[in-house]
């Protein structure tokens, strides 16, 4: 089986200070025992630091005002859908499965992004956020 990796949205800032949003892939997983006593399965590690996990509820309507991710994070809808807005004019729309890193800090008048709730149910959000952003930057 080719790994194809895990496809997430990549949010960052450009040299004009611009947000911007890019399609990026997780791979590099090899098949290999992930827990003692498991059978072997597809796994690869992408990043190992300190890290905080905070949960969001967006209801619905919620049309965020412009701003930065406080700070570098990586965004898990749980439940609902929701869409996220940068400076370049990219909106994407996310929803369960789907995964995003929130890494435009540093924007032109800290503008960042925009966050929307989708649709008639709220809106989960599970967040990791890191101390840094990964050591890759797949974006330069």
């Amino acid at each position: 089986m080719k790994d194809k990796g895990i496809r997430f949205w990549r949010m960052w800032v450009n040299d004009q200070g611009k947000s911007c949003q890019t399609l990026h892939s997780l791979a590099g997983h090899k098949q290999s025992v992930f827990a003692e006593g498991a059978a072997p399965l597809l796994n690869a590690l992408h990043y190992s630091g300190s890290a905080k996990l905070i949960t969001l509820i967006l209801t619905p309507g919620f049309v965020g005002e412009w701003h930065e991710n406080p700070m570098p994070q990586w965004i898990i809808p749980l439940c609902g859908r929701c869409s996220f807005e940068t400076m370049d004019g990219v909106i994407v729309e996310m929803g369960p499965g789907e995964i995003s890193f929130g890494g435009d800090q540093g924007t032109n008048n800290r503008k960042g992004h925009r966050s929307c709730a989708v649709g008639e149910t709220p809106t989960e959000l599970l967040l990791i956020q890191v101390l840094d952003p990964p050591p890759w930057n797949p974006c330069s």
